[in-house]
Parts: structure tokens; C-alpha cells; sequence
């Protein structure tokens, strides 16, 4: 499953009211760093596939969830279990660091 694209209007539906971990990557068009880690989040969306969901929202067209949340920084990582916000990443980091951040906290 590819990554979903999230904005403040679906964020609720689709984040908060998850029956499965969901991991938000707030990113932004113009951040060299979240370029770097989009192919990653593809492939661990794939990888994860029925067992973690992961969307993307741009904190550019949706900054009502990024404000939601304090989102200061980009690329900003945070895992949502049952509704709520269990652990949160910032910056890029490699995709075996994030698999590793996974399986952590799943």
C-alpha cells in the first residue's frame, strides 16, 4: 500500500479513528530532507502493509494539523496508536533507522 495523502479535513478519519498504528510524515514540497525520505516511507508502507499505516500531509496546504500538533520542524515524524500520539522522529534519518523506529513502538 503506497503512502496516503492526508489533509486537515481528512486527518481525524484517517489518522485519529485508525484501527491499525498510524505514522504521519508532516513534509513539505520545498524540504530537501523529506525528498530524501519519501522513497523510504514508500517502501516501509509497502513493507508494513495491514500492520502500520503511513501518510503524508504537506504542512504547506494543511497547517491547521501541523499547528495541531507543534510541528516546528520538518521532516516530522509521529506514530498515532488508537488516537493517540505514542512517539514522535524529527529530521531524516535512514530507512533502517525508521524501520527500526517501527518495530520499536508497534
Amino acid at each position: 500500500m503506497a503512502t496516503v495523502k492526508v489533509s486537515d479535513d481528512t486527518f481525524s478519519t484517517e489518522v485519529l479513528e485508525s484501527e491499525i498504528p498510524v505514522i504521519v510524515d508532516f513534509w513539505a514540497e520545498w524540504c530537501g530532507p523529506c525528498k530524501q525520505i519519501g522513497p523510504s516511507l514508500e517502501e516501509l508502507s509497502d513493507e508494513y502493509d495491514g500492520k502500520v499505516k503511513i501518510v503524508k500531509v504537506n504542512v504547506d496546504e494543511n497547517s491547521n494539523s501541523a499547528a495541531q500538533f507543534g510541528v516546528r520542524s520538518i521532516p516530522a515524524l509521529f506514530m498515532f496508536k488508537g488516537g493517540e500520539l505514542v512517539s514522535q522522529k524529527i529530521g531524516a534519518a535512514p530507512k533502517a533507522a525508521l524501520a527500526n523506529w517501527i518495530n520499536e513502538e508497534v
